[in-house]
């Protein structure tokens, strides 16, 4: 913290005090950008067709799934050491990441830096170039372009395995997430723990009929699983329910709306749309 000091009947007192912990994302230190909408914008029309905005949420952002998905990709993409750089002869330094996302013909994109020339103490180190397939000269600089970010280490934990006993801690999501529910069930306590408790079953069943049912979402370090839940109509879910494996069984204890768990999931894979739409 920063501060002046201010001198009172009292004694000495703090004033204009001003954070020094740098909240930006890890995108946002490494990376300036003069248009970041401008440049996702491109990305979007660059890679395969993909609806990257909200469908039950608005957003004061253009593109905030597309958004977030850069910004949360990059920061496992550092965390796992696969941010490359290089020099040319010239004298250039480059940087790159690979998007993980790719062209209609399945080009891969990367995200490509150039060295900062405004550089100070509080600047990042790198401006955003451009968003480019793999065939683009400025990706000659590196003869092995990295890899996309890895989620997980065994597969089988991407499935739901209806053999495991699922516990759901159903006082802490109503109460923790009463305003997420449906405006029709938020101010009925016995209402809505009767909903829930239905459409909990209901996803049970539906996961066992199809595994595709249960979507992996990343989010703070986890692996979890989703499953939806039908809330109000049987055949349109309003939540999902986040799924955890915990020793011997899986357990529930929140619930998120629909953009919110797109967001998570999406960083791993485009999620099947069977109930989890953007």
């Amino acid at each position: 913290m920063s501060f002046a000091i201010e001198t009172t009947d009292r004694g000495p007192k703090a004033i204009r005090l001003r954070s020094l912990v740098d909240t930006r994302p890890p995108f946002q230190k490494f990376a300036a950008c003069s248009d970041l909408d401008s440049q996702l914008e491109a990305l979007a029309k660059l890679a395969h067709k993909e609806d990257w905005d909200y469908r039950h949420t608005e957003s004061n952002r253009r593109l905030p799934i597309l958004r977030n998905f850069i910004f949360y990709t990059f920061a496992r993409l550092e965390a796992e050491g696969k941010i490359a750089t290089a020099s040319g002869k010239n004298g250039e330094c480059v940087a790159c990441f690979n998007t993980g996302l790719a062209t209609e013909r399945q080009e891969a994109i990367f995200a490509v830096f150039d060295k900062y020339k405004g550089v100070t103490d509080t600047s990042p180190a790198w401006f955003l170039k451009k968003f480019a397939k793999e065939s683009d000269r400025s990706l000659t600089f590196f003869a092995q372009p990295p890899d996309i970010a890895n989620y997980f280490t065994e597969p089988s934990d991407l499935l739901y395995d209806t053999r495991i006993r699922l516990v759901t801690d159903v006082d802490h999501i109503i109460d923790g997430n009463r305003n997420r529910f449906p405006s029709e069930l938020a101010d009925n306590d016995r209402k809505m723990r009767r909903a829930l408790d239905v459409a909990i079953e209901s996803a049970k069943r539906r996961v066992r009929r199809n595994y595709k049912t249960a979507i992996p979402q990343y989010y703070n370090g986890n692996l979890q699983l989703l499953l939806p839940l039908c809330l109000v109509q049987p055949d349109r879910a309003d939540l999902a329910l986040v799924v955890a494996r915990e020793n011997e069984v899986y357990r529930a204890s929140t619930v998120l709306t629909l953009d919110m768990a797109y967001n998570n999931a999406r960083l791993i894979a485009r999620p099947d749309t069977e109930w989890l739409n953007p």
